[in-house]
C-alpha cells in the first residue's frame, strides 16, 4: 500500500511550492524588458509600456529594431535584425512594430531587410515572419551555405495572424486581414481580407460595395453597453438559458 504522508510533510510540500512560484514570478518581472529595463537601452526604440516578457528568445540587432508603445512581446519571441549579430547595418531600421501589438508565445520575426508590423496587430503563439529565404540554384553547393533572397515585409495594421502562420518574403498584407492559423501567406493580400491555406489564398473579403463575400455564418458579436460593471457581467454570466430567454424578451425601456 501507498505510504500515507502525514499533515507537516503535506506543509512542507504546499510550502516549497508556493516559494518555487513566487521566486519564479519574480524572476519573469525582473528578467522583462522594458524601455526602462538596462537591456532596453540596446534597442532603436521601446514606446511606453512595452515589455518583452522573460525568459527571451534569440534576440540581436537591437539598434536597428523599434517597437511601439503599450505592446506585449510574450515569452520566448525571437526578434532579429541583420543575418548575424555584430553587423553595422546602416543609419535605418530594419524592424518596425507599431503600437499596440502582441506576439504571440514562441513567435520569430527574422528581419535580415526591412520587416514593418503595423499598429495593433495580434499575433497568436508560433508565428513566423522572415524576410529571408534560402536559395537553392548551385546544385552541388550545400543549400545552407548559399546566399539567401531577401525581400521586404509588411504587415498592415489592425490584422489578426493565428497560431502557427507563416510569412514569407516578399509579402504584402492589408489592412484587418485575417491570416487563418498555418497558413503560408506569400504576395500580395488585399485589405480586410480573410486567407487561408499552404499557400494561402483569399476565401473571404470586405469591400464597401457588397460587404462580405461569401457572407459571414454567424451574426457578429454584439459589444459590450458602455457603461456595464464588472459586477453586472459576472451577474449575467450566472443567469441559466430561461432567464436570458426571458431577458432578450423585454423592451428597451424595460
Amino acid at each position: 500500500m501507498p505510504k500515507r504522508k502525514n499533515t507537516f510533510s503535506l506543509w512542507r510540500q504546499g510550502l516549497a511550492q508556493r516559494a518555487v512560484h513566487a521566486a519564479w514570478s519574480w524572476v519573469q518581472r525582473t528578467g522583462s524588458v522594458t524601455a526602462e529595463h538596462p537591456a532596453g537601452l540596446r534597442f532603436g526604440a521601446i514606446g511606453e509600456a512595452t515589455r518583452l516578457a522573460f525568459p527571451l528568445g534569440t534576440v540581436f540587432g537591437e539598434p536597428w529594431i523599434r517597437l511601439g508603445s503599450h505592446c506585449i512581446i510574450a515569452e520566448q519571441v525571437t526578434l532579429t535584425a541583420g543575418l548575424m549579430p555584430g553587423l553595422d547595418l546602416g543609419p535605418d531600421p530594419i524592424l518596425r512594430i507599431g503600437d499596440g501589438v502582441v506576439l504571440g508565445r514562441g513567435s520569430h520575426v527574422i528581419a535580415d531587410t526591412a520587416v514593418t508590423i503595423g499598429s495593433d496587430c495580434y499575433f497568436g503563439p508560433y508565428v513566423y515572419v522572415t524576410s529571408t529565404n534560402h536559395s537553392y540554384d548551385d546544385p552541388h553547393e550545400p543549400i545552407g551555405r548559399q546566399w539567401p533572397r531577401m525581400e521586404p515585409v509588411e504587415i498592415g495594421p489592425g490584422c489578426w495572424i493565428g497560431t502557427g502562420a507563416v510569412i514569407l518574403p516578399g509579402a504584402r498584407i492589408g489592412r484587418n486581414v485575417v491570416v487563418a492559423a498555418g497558413a503560408v501567406v506569400r504576395g500580395t493580400v488585399p485589405d480586410h481580407a480573410v486567407v487561408a491555406g499552404a499557400p494561402a489564398r483569399v476565401v473571404r473579403r470586405w469591400t464597401a460595395e457588397d460587404g462580405w463575400q461569401p457572407p459571414l455564418r454567424t451574426p457578429a458579436p454584439v459589444p459590450i453597453p458602455d457603461g456595464m460593471t464588472p459586477g453586472q457581467l459576472r451577474a449575467l454570466a450566472d443567469l441559466d438559458e430561461e432567464a436570458m430567454a426571458r431577458l432578450a424578451a423585454l423592451e428597451p425601456e424595460g
